[in-house]
């Protein structure tokens, strides 16, 4: 039967029947629920500690208009960050490895920023198409590279999040593969292979949090020039 690398990323299924739903909503029943001893358990010290220091770091520059979003960006980074964690575990499925279901992240939350941008300060808002002091006859021609700049947005934020985590397991797979071929032949390349797959690990637990802090912080800089 010939590898292919490229199975882990198909959406699993069961009898047939999708299991996506099943493991986006998954990693919620994992959070901690409050209970009697909330403010003395070390967990949820720890756990709120994060997300006071995420939510100032993320707010801090911007108005008070923005701070209405803290709930849903804090909601949205924890689930990012455990979806991808989750899926550094074997025999898992990583959704955010799907492009549709990071487009469908990305883009309902781009284009909220766009219309309270736009409902806000309209003027403001389209002053962004055109900078200050452009020549005469590059104005049509900056409107059209800065609209298509502004609509590729959504598109940077889905296949950014996409590519890496997508390099990152493949990368897995194939220097897992490679120390396992290597075991029997070579058995001490094969343990200096598996000490890079272990480092390699570590770097992928890194890049699954940044990732999941970088689609939010791009999230949080649209809606800062809209509000």
């Amino acid at each position: 039967m010939t590898l292919n690398f490229f199975d882990q990323f198909m959406s699993p299924t069961f009898l047939g029947i999708p299991l996506m739903a099943l493991a986006i909503a998954l990693p919620w029943l994992l959070y901690p629920k409050p209970f009697n001893r909330w403010s003395t358990n070390r967990l949820l010290t720890l756990q709120n500690m994060f997300i006071n220091l995420f939510t100032k770091q993320i707010l801090q520059p911007m108005s008070l208009g923005g701070h209405k979003w803290a709930a849903l960006l804090t909601a949205l980074m924890l689930f990012l960050i455990t979806l991808n964690m989750l899926g550094l575990l074997p025999y898992t499925f990583t959704p955010t490895t799907q492009l549709s279901l990071n487009m469908a992240l990305a883009f309902p939350l781009w284009f909220a920023t766009v219309i309270i941008g736009m409902r806000n300060q309209p003027t403001y808002a389209l002053g962004h198409l055109l900078p200050e002091g452009t020549p005469t006859p590059l104005i049509p021609v900056l409107i059209i590279i800065e609209t298509i700049s502004l609509f590729i947005r959504p598109l940077a934020l889905g296949v950014r999040l996409t590519a890496n985590l997508t390099a990152g397991h493949l990368l897995i797979q194939l220097i897992a593969t490679a120390a396992f071929v290597l075991l029997p032949i070579m058995p001490f390349v094969a343990i200096s292979v598996s000490f890079v797959l272990f480092l390699l690990t570590l770097l992928e637990v890194a890049v699954a949090m940044i990732q999941a802090y970088v689609f939010v912080l791009l999230l949080s800089l649209y809606l800062q020039e809209n509000v």
